[in-house]
């Protein structure tokens, strides 16, 4: 039998409650998963996690979710990113990404934890 993959999976919102709540579910369900409560904390953090997904919302004080997935996409080519915002600015941050090469899924917020657990299974099948 082939070993299990650790998925190691970042989770960016300055809203803290959904970042720990997401990274709550994402670990019940057997997910590697971890909190981090702004852009420049996940750039940060990801050097030495290494996560296989990063998870962010879009509009943050300081780097905006978008800049962070830039800036880990350009170190961490192979982690897929996942967006969610339900803020009105998110086009123009997105148009700013593709501006840098980049294009990002984008989930609406708030994001049903079903509809995320479903993205994740199909980003990593069994």
């Amino acid at each position: 039998m082939p070993p299990i993959v650790e998925r190691r999976i970042l989770i960016a919102d300055d809203e803290r409650v959904i970042a720990d709540t997401l990274a709550a579910i994402l670990n019940q369900i057997g997910f590697t998963a971890r909190a981090v409560y702004s852009g420049e904390a996940a750039v940060e953090i990801a050097e030495y996690y290494l996560p296989d997904m990063f998870i962010s919302d879009v509009v943050m004080g300081g780097m905006t979710g978008i800049e962070a997935a830039v800036n880990l996409s350009m170190k961490l080519p192979d982690c897929r990113i996942l967006l969610f915002s339900g803020q009105a600015a998110t086009a123009s941050l997105l148009n700013e990404a593709e501006g840098h090469g980049r294009t990002f899924e984008i989930l609406a917020k708030p994001v049903h934890p079903k509809d995320l657990i479903e993205k994740l299974r199909i980003s990593f099948p069994a």
